[in-house]
């Protein structure tokens, strides 16, 4: 007699205990971190918007570096192409463990996840291409509305105080570190310039020795610190953006764990940096990036102008009808079950979540707009469409808390003194 099929657990599910305490643990961090982050745009709205704004201007501008290097850069071209690299480097660690014990390991839990992630970076850039040409714009903005901020998205979730359960809170990271793929991959492809193929080879070669220190499993960070920032600046002088060099390294470092290991060096690395990429890193970049005048001409100019407007309608429209759309024809074509103590209404949620796009989008925007002038109405579209996304998520939401704080409690109870929730115990028993 066949065995009988084993059932496949729900779209947005009970997660598996140890990918949900991994969940918890890379969240909480990210909301901590996105708070932080939340204030640094605070402070640099309002700082650009003060009397005081001429100063805040030549902090930004100021130079300093190596010139010998060709490393002599601007205060705020050392956060986006220095300190982000941080950030792109645990996104890389945590892109390569998605893909080895993640929701990315096999093709028929990944399929979701990464078709929906797609469609919420084509249909951003498909809406601001058709806005920005037909009202008379360009197309180099295309990028900017594609990239979803987890930081920020969970700094949204953290003020609201609400009680979204562990599947969603996962299905919006996996969507956030494709899209940081995504966006990853958009730089180097799209935003290069003058290559150094010399300093591309240098780069390329020092990947290799990284590669092969992690394969002779040699520890210690006096080996990785200066080869890091070696490799980091060698791909600046490239003409590749530098935080690239943060993904390569991220995907080289081994995420799972010999016997005998605490923790895989990919674990170790995430562990002592993403509280500063997070708390520090990601923050002063904001600080020096989102720094722009707001008045009732500038305003106007969002929603007057093409390319803006296109970066607007990106966020809000296209994120949303691209991540929902995505999702449910993948879940029809997959045959996947939605958790029948949700509803589709909380997908619309979480996707209209997903159009919270600030650090990537700000990053593109310069990269894609290297004229100041042009690049402010921008950055001001980016920060609006953030903040209409964020309100549109608020509210629904908000409609459906209690929902979510009774799924989260169902997930927490438990009565015995073992730590294993009761949920879990009786899936066990019932083989689910």
């Amino acid at each position: 007699m066949a065995a009988a099929p084993r059932r496949r657990s729900p779209f947005l599910g009970l997660l598996p205990l140890p990918e949900r305490t991994a969940i918890t643990q890379a969240l909480r961090t990210e909301t901590v971190g996105g708070l932080v982050l939340l204030g640094a745009a605070v402070v640099a709205l309002v700082w650009a918007n003060t009397p005081w704004a001429d100063t805040y201007e030549r902090i930004r501008d100021l130079h300093f570096g190596i010139p010998a290097l060709g490393l002599d850069l601007s205060v705020g071209h050392w956060t986006a192409d220095g300190l982000l690299t941080l950030f792109f480097l645990v996104a890389g660690i945590e892109l390569k463990r998605e893909l080895v014990v993640g929701e990315l390991r096999t093709p028929a839990t990944a399929a979701l996840p990464v078709i929906a992630a797609f469609s919420g970076m084509a249909v951003p850039a498909a809406v601001y291409a058709v806005t920005s040409t037909t009202r008379g714009g360009g197309p180099d903005g295309w990028a900017v509305p594609m990239a979803t901020d987890i930081a920020f998205a969970l700094a949204v979730l953290a003020v609201l105080s609400t009680h979204l359960p562990a599947a969603l809170r996962a299905f919006l990271l996996t969507l956030a570190v494709v899209d940081d793929l995504g966006g990853i991959l958009v730089i180097a492809v799209f935003f290069t310039h003058d290559l150094n193929f010399v300093a591309l080879g240098g780069a390329s070669a020092g990947l290799a020795v990284f590669y092969l220190l992690q394969r002779l499993r040699v520890r210690g960070w006096w080996w990785y610190a200066p080869l890091g920032l070696t490799i980091w600046a060698l791909m600046y002088n490239g003409g590749i953006h530098a935080t690239v060099a943060g993904v390569a390294m991220g995907l080289l470092l081994r995420t799972t764990r010999d016997e005998g290991e605490d923790r895989s060096p990919g674990e170790r690395t995430s562990h002592l940096l993403h509280p500063v990429s997070a708390g520090v890193a990601v923050p002063l970049f904001a600080l020096f990036a989102a720094g722009v005048g707001v008045s009732v001409t500038s305003l106007g100019e969002v929603f007057t102008r093409p390319e803006p407007l296109g970066v607007v309608l990106g966020l809000v429209v296209g994120k949303t009808a691209g991540i929902f759309a995505g999702t449910f024809l993948a879940a029809r074509f997959t045959r996947a079950r939605l958790n029948p103590e949700l509803a589709w209404a909380d997908v619309f949620a979480l996707a209209s979540l997903a159009g919270i796009g600030f650090t990537v989008a700000l990053l593109i925007g310069d990269l894609a707009f290297p004229d100041p002038a042009a690049a402010a109405p921008v950055k001001a579209a980016v920060l609006i469409g953030s903040l209409t996304a964020a309100v549109l998520a608020a509210a629904l939401i908000r409609r459906r808390n209690g929902v979510y704080r009774r799924l989260c409690e169902e997930e927490d109870r438990g009565e015995d003194p073992d730590g294993v929730p009761d949920v879990r115990q009786a899936d066990a028993v019932t083989g689910r």
